[in-house]
């Protein structure tokens, strides 16, 4: 797991062939474009661009990809990613989706909170079990890209 600013990406951009191109799309980015899917690479490589309000650690549920490294980038709001191993996760509630390309588990009392704010991103690898969408300190509206790279 990588948390970083913005600032700081091409830093990162050799740990996967399409982290440059990812992070320039992440750089281009203005809040103008509509919500949903934004392909840049195809099926390798797509952004998610959504908005919501956060939500209170209760109702957090960490989830696990197999196929993809989420890069997780805060436009503008505040949130707090909650962090653990995969291999920590105790308590399945959704056995791994095909479709949904993710698992999810119940939430564990071991983890690590990453706070992120405007222009932050995380980088979640398979191993890297994360609850997403949490408040900080109080609910709040924020619109977050979460890009979708293919494991090489």
């Amino acid at each position: 797991m990588i948390l970083d600013t913005l600032d700081n990406a091409a830093r990162y951009e050799s740990l996967n062939s399409r982290f440059a191109q990812t992070f320039a799309w992440l750089r281009a980015f203005d809040g103008t474009q509509e919500l949903g899917r934004h392909d840049i690479d195809g099926g390798h490589c797509f952004a998610l661009v959504q908005t919501y309000e956060t939500k209170p650690i209760e109702k957090a549920k960490f989830e696990s990809h197999r196929k993809y490294i989420d890069v997780q980038f805060i436009h503008s709001g505040r949130e707090t990613i909650l962090w653990a191993p995969l291999a920590s996760m105790k308590e399945e509630t959704m056995a791994y989706s095909e479709e949904k390309e993710a698992a999810l588990w119940k939430l564990t009392p071991d983890f690590t909170p990453l706070h992120v704010s405007d222009g932050h991103f995380a980088i979640l690898w398979p191993q890297d079990a994360h609850a997403p969408c949490v408040e900080w300190d109080k609910p709040e509206q924020v619109v977050k890209v979460v890009v979708k790279v293919a494991v090489e």
